[in-house]
C-alpha cells in the first residue's frame, strides 16, 4: 500500500522551527492534561471528497520513549507518544506520510525516506506507528485498530503545521431501514460552562444529568445496542471552530456514558456544529447573544428503538 519515495526536499528544515515546532514527552510529564484530549470512540465515515486517517501508537510494553513525529507530504503534523492518536481529513490523492522515532536531527519525514501512497475519497485509513525503526505507516484494519484504540486519547500537545490536513466533516451513520429513535436532550450550558468542551471541563450539575440519563435509558430500552451521541453548538464563531467544539462536546459525553456502563461498541458520536438551530433570531450584545443561544447549545443522545 505505502511505497518508499527517497527524494530530498527542497526546503531545509530550521533548527529554530525545529525547537518550537516538536515536543517531547519530557516537555509534558509535569502537565499530562497538555498531552491528550478526548478518548477514541469510533469515527463516522466521510464524503468522497476527502480521505480520512486515523494515525494512533499503541501503549504497553515495547514502547520506545519519546514521541514519534507524524509527517503529512513533508510537513509536520503532530508528535503521537505511546497510547495517542490523531484523526485527520486530506484530500483525496497521492499523499506522503510516516511517523518516525528518534527523528532529530535528520527529520526523515520532511527530507527522507518519505512514504506515498494513493488515498481513495469516503475511505478511512487505519495506521500504526513502528516501534522498529521504520517510518512507514503499517495499514491496519478497523477491527483491529479500534481493538487497540480502546482507552486511547488523542494528541493535542502540539500543533499541526500540515498545510494539506483539514478538518473531517463527518457523514452521520446510514439509518437503518425502518429504524426508530428516541432523542434525550441535554442542555450545553449545563453540562460545560461557555466554549468549554473536555472531560475536565464538565459540571457536577452535567455529571449528574447524566448519571440519571444512564438510570433512565436502562429503565425505558431493553436493549442499547445503537446510540448516537450529537453535540450542536451556537452560531457564534466560525462554522469549523463550532464543529470541533460540537465534536469535542459529543465525545465527552460518550466517554462519560460508556464509563457509566453503557456498551462502547454501541455508542457514537458526532458534531452537528451549528447547522441545526433550534433559534435563529438572536440580536444584540455579545452577552444577550450568548443568553438567547442557549437553547442551541445541546448535546443530543439518539436511542435506535427499533424493536422495542
Amino acid at each position: 500500500m505505502f511505497k518508499r519515495n527517497n527524494t530530498l526536499s527542497a526546503a531545509v528544515f530550521a533548527a529554530s522551527l525545529c525547537a518550537t515546532s516538536f515536543a517531547s514527552a519530557e516537555q509534558f510529564q509535569a502537565n499530562p492534561s497538555q498531552i491528550f484530549g478526548v478518548t477514541y470512540s469510533p469515527v463516522a465515515p466521510v464524503s468522497d471528497g476527502q480521505a480520512q486517517v486515523v494515525y494512533y501508537r499503541t501503549s504497553g510494553v515495547g514502547q520506545q520513549k519519546g514521541a514519534a513525529h507524524v509527517y503529512v507530504d513533508s510537513e509536520f503534523h503532530t508528535g503521537l507518544l505511546p497510547g495517542g492518536y490523531s484523526t485527520f481529513c486530506v484530500v483525496p490523492g497521492s499523499r506522503t506520510l510516516g511517523a518516525y522515532l528518534n527523528d532529530a536531527p535528520s527529520y526523515k519525514g520532511k527530507n527522507v525516506d518519505l512514504y506515498s501512497a494513493s488515498l481513495e475519497g469516503g475511505k478511512t485509513y487505519f495506521l500504526r506507528v513502528q516501534e522498529n525503526g521504520s517510518g512507514a505507516p503499517q495499514a491496519v484494519s478497523r477491527e483491529e485498530a479500534e481493538r487497540e484504540l480502546i482507552g486511547s486519547r488523542s494528541q493535542v500537545q502540539a500543533l499541526s503545521r500540515a498545510s494539506k490536513v483539514q478538518m473531517c466533516n463527518n457523514l452521520a451513520a446510514p439509518p437503518m431501514q425502518g429504524a426508530q429513535f428516541k432523542d434525550y436532550a441535554l442542555a450545553g450550558d449545563v453540562l460545560f460552562a461557555f466554549g468549554k468542551s473536555g472531560h475536565e471541563d464538565i459540571s457536577h450539575q452535567g455529571r449528574t444529568a447524566i448519571r440519571e440519563l444512564i438510570t433512565q435509558l436502562h429503565r425505558e430500552h431493553a436493549k442499547l445496542d445503537r446510540i448516537e451521541v450529537v453535540g450542536h453548538t451556537d452560531p457564534i464563531g466560525s462554522d469549523s471552530a463550532n464543529q470541533a467544539l460540537g465534536l469535542k462536546r459529543a465525545q465527552t459525553v460518550r466517554r462519560l456514558l460508556v464509563d457509566g456502563g453503557l456498551p462502547g461498541a454501541s455508542v457514537t458520536a458526532r458534531s452537528a456544529g451549528s447547522s441545526e438551530p433550534v433559534t435563529d433570531k438572536c440580536h444584540g450584545s455579545k452577552a444577550e447573544q450568548v443568553a438567547c443561544n442557549a437553547p442551541n447549545r445541546r448535546v443530543m443522545v439518539r436511542v435506535d428503538v427499533s424493536g422495542q
